[in-house]
C-alpha cells in the first residue's frame, strides 16, 4: 500500500509527463444554469477526455512511471469499469498487457470499453472480498504489476492535473466541487487547488446512499463503505487510507445529495448543456441544487467526471 502523500509539485511534474497523452479539456459554461441556480458555474468536462473519463490521467501518469522491470509482464487492477478502461488504454500506449478484474455485475459498457482497450477481463463477485482474491490469482499467474484504481502516489497526482488545467483557465473560482468515490481525483484536486489558490474552498459531493466519505471525514476516523446502493455506479468504492488522510487534512468539507437530485442534475446537463456525463459527473452539480444559498452568487467550478453510460439504460 502507497502512503507516501503527493507534494503539488509532483502533480506539476505528472502534468508535465502526461501532457503529450491526455486531452486538455474544455471548460464549459451554460448561461440557462447560472439563471436558474442564481450561481457562476464553471464545467472541467473530463467526460471528454480519452477513455471518457477523469481516470485516465491518473492510469496513464501511472503506466508512464514504470520502469521496464516492473512493466515486462504487464499492469493489473481491479475495477467496476472506468479505472479498467483507463488502464487498459493507457497499458496500450505502452505497448504492455493489462488484466482487469471485473465484477459481474459491471455494466455492459464499461465491459465493452476494456475489450476495446485490449484489457483481459476476468469476472468475479461484486464484493471487494471477491475482487482482491481474485486480482492476487491473476497476479500470481501472470506477474502483473498491480496499479490500484485510487490507492496510488502515482495515479492521485495524475488525476490531479485537471484541477491545473481548471485554474489555469479560471483562476478566481471560489469553490471547486468533484464527486467522491474512492478519492482519488479529490485528493489530486485537493492538493493542487490549495497550491494554486489557497483561498479556494474544495468540496466533495457524494450520494446519501454511498456515503461513507462524508462520515468518515466528519468524525475524522476512516469508516468503510457498507453495501452503497446508488444510480452513481462510479461511486460505489470506499476511501483507502492514503486518500482519507489527504481529504482529512486538505478538504474543506463533504456534501451528500439525494438519488434524485442525481437524476435531476444529469438531465439538466444534457437538456441545458447538450453534452453527455454519466450519474456519478452529475453528483457535484446535484450538491449545488441542494445547497443553492450557500453558493449563491459564487464563482463555483465542477469537475464533471466521465461520460461512459449505457444509453439504453437512462434513468429519465
Amino acid at each position: 500500500m502507497d502512503k507516501k502523500i503527493p507534494a503539488y509539485k509532483n502533480i506539476q511534474e505528472a502534468h508535465e509527463r502526461i501532457k503529450g497523452f491526455i486531452h486538455d479539456t474544455p471548460v464549459l459554461k451554460s448561461d440557462s444554469i447560472n439563471s436558474i441556480l442564481k450561481v457562476k458555474l464553471f464545467f472541467k468536462c473530463e467526460n471528454f477526455q480519452k477513455a471518457g473519463v477523469f481516470k485516465y490521467r491518473g492510469a496513464t501518469n501511472a503506466v508512464q512511471m514504470l520502469n521496464e522491470k516492473s512493466m515486462k509482464y504487464g499492469v493489473a487492477t481491479h475495477s467496476s469499469g472506468n479505472h479498467a478502461a483507463a488502464l487498459s488504454l493507457a497499458a496500450k500506449k505502452r505497448d504492455i498487457p493489462a488484466y482487469i478484474v471485473m465484477p459481474q455485475n459491471a455494466s455492459d459498457i464499461k465491459i465493452k470499453a476494456v475489450k476495446t482497450y485490449g484489457g483481459n477481463i476476468t469476472f468475479c463477485k461484486s464484493t471487494l472480498d471477491a475482487r482482491e482474491k481474485m486480482l492476487k490469482k491473476v497476479k500470481d499467474d501472470t506477474g502483473a504489476y498491480f496499479i490500484h484504481p485510487y490507492n496510488n502516489f502515482d495515479v492521485i497526482c495524475g488525476q490531479g492535473t485537471a484541477a491545473i488545467e481548471f485554474l489555469e483557465k479560471v483562476p478566481d473560482l471560489d469553490y471547486i466541487i468533484v464527486p467522491v468515490g474512492g478519492g482519488g481525483l479529490l485528493s489530486g484536486t485537493a492538493i493542487a487547488s490549495k497550491a494554486i489558490n489557497p483561498n479556494i474552498k474544495v468540496y466533495a459531493a457524494e450520494p446519501k446512499k454511498a456515503d461513507d466519505a462524508y462520515r468518515s471525514f466528519k468524525k475524522g476516523v476512516f469508516i468503510p463503505v457498507q453495501r452503497p446502493k446508488t444510480i452513481a455506479d462510479g461511486l460505489l468504492t470506499s476511501l483507502s487510507p492514503l486518500t482519507f488522510e489527504i481529504i482529512r487534512n486538505n478538504v474543506d468539507d463533504i456534501l451528500t445529495v439525494k438519488e434524485q437530485t442525481i437524476i435531476d442534475a444529469m438531465r439538466m446537463i444534457w437538456e441545458r448543456m447538450k453534452i453527455i456525463v454519466e450519474p456519478s459527473s452529475a453528483v457535484a452539480l446535484a450538491s449545488v441544487i441542494e445547497n443553492k444559498y450557500l453558493f449563491r452568487s459564487k464563482k463555483i467550478g465542477i469537475i464533471l467526471s466521465g461520460g461512459n453510460i449505457d444509453l439504453n439504460k437512462l434513468p429519465f
